[in-house]
């Protein structure tokens, strides 16, 4: 059996590399990555890498605690407890700035998955583990009214907690098969903006609604299923030109963009860890 501590130090160091890949992608329309800022005033890239350095310990702790176990009410309260940790830790950090709460709940719950899987799984089983856990009801969580529930309840979608009970289906019928066929053809970046694109495609993005409106939504979705099928990469400054005019922001894809990442350096684990290890320069 191996080391619960190497285990859990590992996954925790796969989660903090995978939020860093994500925001280094550039060019990312209406998001903060290394050229700028997006269609947020109040972030920066080196913000966003201090924010995802400080989740380490949170990542580690929920492995820990979910190392040997099996999803349950008391460990659905557990990752929550840790969660919230995490996030008063990322607020520390970022003097308050919402940076990565949607990316502590998505990989919160796949670390807790993989912790619980250990070597033995594949992507499947480790969003429909997480989806086992994001099932239990925290009678704990503090009563808040978040952007994402406001678009949720507005418009009537699916939003980040129900994508975790489903068992992620943006990944698993999108987003990760996208990037592995595109590994077959290009580089590791490029399979990353396909994942990207083929999310922001698909979802219905609560950030994206919540800034945009329906429409807003709509002008994102077929923008990226024209850039994914022309396959014209360059396009993607001139989008992100036109989203931030219009004040839009793709965080929900961008969460699960990094999620997806993180699933693909799991699975990396077991056949080249070499890989699983490799990031942005």
């Amino acid at each position: 059996m191996q080391d619960p501590h190497i285990l859990a130090t590992t996954l925790a160091d796969l989660a903090v590399a995978s939020l860093i890949e994500e925001v280094s992608l550039t060019p990312k329309p209406g998001l903060v990555d290394r050229i700028d800022q997006g269609s947020h005033d109040d972030l920066t890239f080196s913000m966003m890498l201090e924010s995802a350095n400080c989740l380490h310990n949170t990542f580690y702790n929920m492995a820990m605690a979910a190392y040997d176990k099996k999803p349950s009410q008391y460990l659905r309260e557990k990752i929550g407890e840790i969660g919230r940790e995490g996030e008063a830790q990322m607020f520390q950090v970022t003097n308050g700035v919402n940076t990565h709460k949607g990316a502590i709940w998505s990989l919160g719950l796949l670390t807790a998955a993989a912790a619980i899987q250990k070597e033995q799984s594949n992507d499947d089983a480790l969003c429909f583990t997480a989806a086992e856990i994001a099932q239990y009801e925290d009678r704990f969580i503090p009563h808040q009214m978040t952007n994402g529930i406001k678009a949720v309840r507005k418009y009537g979608v699916h939003g980040a907690k129900a994508e975790a009970q489903l068992a992620f289906p943006h990944i698993r019928k999108y987003s990760l098969p996208v990037f592995k066929a595109s590994l077959n053809q290009f580089n590791y970046e490029i399979a990353k903006f396909h994942s990207f694109l083929a999310l922001m495609a698909n979802l219905d993005d609560t950030c994206l609604l919540h800034r945009g409106g329906l429409e807003g939504l709509n002008f994102a979705k077929k923008y990226a299923f024209k850039v994914l099928k022309t396959g014209d990469l360059n396009e993607l400054k001139t989008m992100n030109e036109k989203f931030k005019e219009r004040n839009l922001s793709p965080g929900g894809s961008a969460d699960l963009l990094a999620a997806t990442i993180y699933l693909y350096k799991i699975s990396q684990l077991v056949s080249s860890p070499e890989n699983a290890y490799a990031t942005v320069n």
